[in-house]
């Protein structure tokens, strides 16, 4: 393994290039296509279930293999994989841009997901394989602030790609990037691997944990059908979930290995996480067609409204994470959670004809404090909940679990607000529905912020990882990859 590269050299630029690119590409996409769903329905015909497989489409495969993919890297070479990843979010990109309709662009969405848990883990562990230990922090400091950076303007970017040239070049966007980033990593990044990894990969595990969450989606977003098919697909996921938890168990080499949850704290962080990250999943997949459907914005007016919440997580996340080690996470985690209740509730006010500076503003710079205050200690807290050796597990656990949270919120919550198919197509039906959505959004991260209250108490980890602290994702946690003697020990 090749661990010397320097950060000025003109190698250690391409490097950090090339995972920047990269990891640019699945994170942004993550943002911009909440932007364009109102465009996509109306071009298809598509009803809100539709809408609703588009986004989750992508989340269900990425969230389920996301574990298995940074596995892959270990075994097989991290440049490799993160190669293979790039082509087949570009060609699965390219896809979703050609779709004739809206099937083949959900199946193209889940295509896509499957590339992005190929290249995901493996970006940042690239930095941290390549790197000269000296270098290594600030490396990932500035992977972490161009990502900021990146996911700081990709609402705006896919507002202005909807109204300029058009939905579809949302996705076609990421073929030039592809083809940028993958003769750079071929011919700078040096090839890494675990050559002492042993054992064999968790694919039933994966398997099951993907087939229960797709299972669960599906009946969720088909529940107002109330037939037959959906019962028994509801039934099925939870049995499928049973099965993988029956499986983790009894294997020797798990995914996902039960004995992790011995940590008290580790178990209490990860559902103070699946309870924020379902909050603002539902939050942005909802408030981006609010501010269309029901406000009158364009699509680039609706992705710049939404710039604040980024920026601020950008600017000052480093210090909400030196403040949470002096204090602990416990206030944090406490009082972040009931901030962002609080943005939901002032949401209530966006309707029609909603004024960007009274109605809309406030909620998403009290949205953005929020996040602020509670991702930088609640990434760090999950990392010091475990042994050093297995941080990265822990991290890839904790990512997953947030990604699962925003699938199911974005699956459930228009059944629970009462939204029909068409409801999108209605300012009004949508306002009703909307505002209910944001009532069960506070009432689950209050719940998030009673737990966080109740279980955490350890002092606030001492963390040096700068991926914690400089974080402008709004969809999951950083992830931390599993590099040498950790990745051996966690399994």
């Amino acid at each position: 393994m090749s661990s010397d590269v320097r950060l000025a050299s003109p190698q250690g630029k391409w490097i950090l290039l090339t995972t920047v690119l990269g990891s640019s590409m699945a994170m942004v996409d993550s943002t911009v296509v909440n932007v364009a769903l109102p465009r996509i329905g109306r071009d298809f015909g598509a009803d809100l279930a539709a809408l609703q497989w588009t986004a989750n489409a992508y989340m269900l495969t990425l969230a389920g293999l996301i574990l298995l993919g940074g596995s892959l890297g270990d075994r097989y070479g991290r440049r490799k994989v993160f190669v293979l990843g790039v082509i087949w979010f570009a060609a699965a990109s390219l896809l979703c841009g050609l779709a004739p309709n809206v099937g083949v662009l959900v199946a193209a969405r889940a295509l896509q997901g499957i590339g992005g848990a190929l290249l995901t883990p493996g970006s940042l562990a690239l930095i941290q394989a390549s790197f000269h230990p000296d270098d290594r922090a600030r490396a990932v400091g500035l992977w972490s602030g161009f990502g900021g950076i990146g996911a700081a303007i990709g609402p705006f970017l896919g507002g202005w790609l909807v109204d300029g040239p058009g939905w579809r070049w949302v996705f076609l966007i990421n073929v030039p990037l592809a083809l940028a980033c993958v003769p750079i990593a071929v011919r700078h990044v040096p090839e890494s691997a675990d050559g002492r990894k042993h054992g064999s990969f968790d694919v039933l595990g994966a398997a099951l944990g993907a087939v229960a969450l797709a299972l669960v989606t599906y009946a969720l977003i088909e529940a107002r059908n109330g037939s037959l098919v959906v019962a028994l697909t509801a039934v099925a996921g939870v049995a499928a979930g049973i099965a993988f938890v029956y499986v983790e168990k009894r294997r020797p080499d798990p995914m996902m290995p039960p004995g992790i949850f011995a940590s008290r704290q580790f178990t209490a962080v990860n559902l103070v996480t699946l309870c924020v990250y379902a909050a603002f999943g539902g939050f942005f997949f909802l408030t981006a067609l609010q501010l269309q459907v029901v406000a009158g914005y364009s699509a680039l007016q609706a992705g710049t409204a939404l710039l604040p919440t980024t920026a601020l997580m950008l600017l000052f996340s480093a210090r909400s994470g030196e403040l949470a080690q002096r204090i602990g996470p416990r206030i944090p985690l406490t009082v972040g959670p009931l901030l962002c209740a609080a943005a939901m509730l002032l949401m209530l006010r966006v309707g029609q004809d909603a004024s960007y500076l009274a109605d809309v503003l406030p909620a998403l710079l009290v949205m953005g404090t929020g996040m602020v205050t509670l991702v930088a200690p609640l990434t760090a807290t999950v990392l010091a909940s475990v042994d050093t050796a297995r941080a990265g597990l822990a991290s890839g656990i904790n990512n997953a679990a947030a990604r699962a949270a925003g699938l199911i919120a974005v699956a459930a919550l228009p059944l629970l607000a009462g939204m029909g198919p068409e409801a999108y197509r209605s300012a009004g039906a949508f306002d009703h529905a909307f505002d209910r959505a944001m009532l069960w959004c506070a009432g689950v991260l209050v719940v998030g912020s009673v737990v966080a209250f109740a279980t955490v108490r350890r002092p606030a980890p001492d963390c040096r990882r700068p991926e914690c602290l400089t974080h402008g994702s709004i969809t999951a946690p950083p992830l931390e990859p599993q590099v040498g003697k950790g990745r051996l020990e966690a399994e």
